[in-house]
């Protein structure tokens, strides 16, 4: 090190010796000419530096990394690392701009299904009022498309051999329902009735609870339980029933839709979850290539089970799920395989085989 220093400033005398001296310049004139000598000078001693060192001088100030690649620590962006070109991913729980964009379009594109709880002995006519005004206000104040209360009534008989070959009776037929009608979100009302009446009027109360569940997990988001004040009709105790529930699901859902976009919000950091069972898969070397395939075009890749039989993953990703059902097909060429379909789908869940 002494050495090296030694060396710098012998050479930097040595071609600063070289240079003649300004003769003395009038008053006028005197300061340019210093200043011009001064230049000169440095740039001889920044010269005799570069040869020393064996680095290239470029006459002037250098940012970066030099041409010989040595980083300039005077320059913080390159200590740091910091470039247009070279973003660090984002943290844990942090979404990017594009993200963020992608996840307030979702939230604001969010499907309900509403049904009711048939454990509670609820009759289905009073049932039917308060699924009904529900999915008014989703189709009047959201302008979201629903699956009416009927609908639902048939897909439970048309569909049960259906739910019974894919699913096996694993989960609820009513969350199956809600799946193959891509609701994100399905909303269960449960509630009880209490009527009286005196002399012409008829009067009802209404107490219960709406709760709502995420249609992938069957995870329970959130419940707004309710009290109504008391109804009442001059024409029979069933009308007083209706007003008073009409009432009182018109009232809980605009606090039932901002609570459940907001618990929702909360549980996608990691980005919407996607269930993907593959059937057949005797190799696992060609599961972990597919996994690491999968994981360089969504957020995250969490292997939930292997076996030769079948490998269940879930997917984060704020992609939609045609991009999804693209994505897998793309990794799974890379991964060796190329013969993989698509055996069937129900909202953000799929079920392929590998082909192999």
């Amino acid at each position: 090190m002494n050495r090296t220093l030694f060396a710098v400033v012998a050479a930097a005398a040595l071609l600063s010796s070289c240079v003649s001296q300004p003769e003395p310049a009038s008053s006028s004139g005197q300061t340019a000419e210093s200043d011009q000598s001064d230049d000169t000078n440095q740039a001889y001693k920044d010269r005799a530096v570069a040869l020393v060192q064996g680095t290239p001088s470029t006459g002037g100030t250098s940012s970066g990394t030099t041409e010989s690649g040595d980083t300039d620590e005077s320059d913080p962006a390159a200590v740091s690392g910091d470039s247009a070109t070279d973003v660090p991913p984002p943290a844990p729980g942090v979404l990017t701009p594009e993200e963020e964009a992608l996840l307030s379009n979702y939230l604001a594109r969010l499907q309900y299904m509403v049904y009711y709880d048939t454990e509670t002995g609820l009759d289905p006519q009073t049932a039917k009022v308060a699924v009904s005004q529900a999915n008014a206000y989703l189709i009047q104040k959201l302008g979201l498309n629903v699956v009416d209360f009927d609908q639902i009534e048939r897909n439970k008989k048309d569909q049960l051999a259906a739910y019974q070959a894919e699913t096996g009776g694993s989960i609820d037929l009513i969350q199956y329902i809600a799946q193959k009608n891509n609701a994100d979100v399905y909303v269960e009302i449960a509630f009880t009735v209490a009527t009286s009446a005196k002399e012409t009027r008829h009067y009802a109360t209404v107490q219960g609870a709406m709760k709502f569940y995420d249609t992938s997990t069957a995870q329970l988001l959130g419940s707004i339980s309710y009290q109504s004040p008391q109804g009442m009709s001059p024409y029979s105790s069933q009308d007083a029933v209706n007003n008073t529930v009409m009432q009182s699901v018109s009232a809980i859902m605009p606090r039932l839709i901002d609570q459940s976009k907001s618990l929702i919000k909360g549980a996608l950091s990691r980005g919407i979850r996607y269930e993907v069972v593959i059937q057949n898969t005797p190799d696992s070397r060609a599961v972990s290539s597919l996994r690491r395939a999968l994981a360089k075009s969504v957020r995250e890749v969490e292997q939930a089970s292997y076996s030769a039989a079948e490998t269940r993953l879930y997917l984060y990703t704020f992609k939609t799920s045609d991009k999804v059902e693209d994505a897998i097909y793309d990794a799974a060429d890379r991964a060796g395989m190329p013969d993989i379909y698509l055996v069937f789908s129900r909202g953000k869940a799929f079920t392929f085989n590998s082909g192999l």
